[in-house]
């Protein structure tokens, strides 16, 4: 791993994102932070009756049998690949466990296969505890209790206000811009987000190399609204996005956060 790889990964743990998820297939160029993926199972796994879910994560289910994705991916982030998601929960002990167990393992797959768009194809389920009475329906975290998007306020269609000086107006007139107001514009887009960065970020293809990027590079990184399906979201994003620039780039979509 090289240096920058490694300060990438330590700084995106200490944000507490977890592993950037392969969202799709490697044809779909898009990738969704494990935190918020978790935090979108772990709401469909608390409407399950009977369970309390715990401990959750989300990994490729054989790394070595990956795919290689169609546009450059965030730094360090996974192959497009099968997903294993790993569970521990607890249930009530007035019914059989395998019963508790197969309705929130039917919970957790439609949530990260349909909602989500994860190509989950193994959920492995471990019981930690029986419960003498059915466990009360759980909250949703506190907002806040981990770190968050930073907003980027939308300011109307085809802008964006992409770390304007103060008293100035949006970067429309640059690339940036431009890629920003028309990601902005697609239903399902909550908001922008600079967890890793800025919220754009454009590369040029090295000269040097022969068949790395045919043009251009677009990394959009966004927060997408749970009630559409996280991985048709970034499909239109990608696509917005590419029609928004003369040169139609190549574009990635990160999702960090499904609210």
């Amino acid at each position: 791993m090289t240096t920058p790889d490694r300060w990438t990964r330590t700084v995106r743990e200490q944000l507490g994102l977890g592993r950037l998820l392969p969202l799709g297939g490697p044809r779909d160029g898009a990738w969704v932070a494990e935190r918020a993926a978790r935090d979108a199972l772990l709401a469909a796994a608390r409407n399950v009756p009977g369970v309390r879910p715990g401990r959750l994560r989300i990994a490729l289910a054989a790394p070595q049998e990956t795919s290689e994705p169609v546009v450059p991916a965030p730094p360090s982030a996974l192959p497009p690949g099968a997903l294993r998601v790993t569970a521990d929960f607890a249930a009530s002990a007035a019914e059989p466990l395998p019963a508790s167990a197969a309705r929130l393992r039917t919970a957790l797959t439609e949530a990260a296969t349909r909602r989500i768009g994860l190509t989950v194809t193994e959920v492995d389920l471990r019981a930690t505890e029986l419960l003498d009475a059915p466990p009360e329906r759980q909250e949703a975290p506190e907002a806040g209790s981990e770190p968050g998007p930073v907003t980027v306020p939308e300011p109307g269609p085809g802008k964006a206000a992409l770390d304007a000086p103060a008293g100035e107006g949006a970067a429309d007139d640059t690339d940036e811009g431009r890629a920003a107001g028309a990601a902005l514009t697609v239903p399902g887009v909550r908001e922008l987000t600079r967890t890793l960065g800025r919220p754009v970020t454009i590369t040029k293809r090295d000269p040097g190399q022969e068949a790395a990027l045919p043009h251009r590079h677009v990394r959009v990184e966004l927060a997408v609204d749970a009630d559409r399906t996280t991985a048709e979201v970034a499909r239109q994003v990608r696509a917005a996005v590419a029609e928004s620039l003369p040169d139609h780039p190549t574009v990635a979509v990160l999702v960090t956060a499904i609210d």
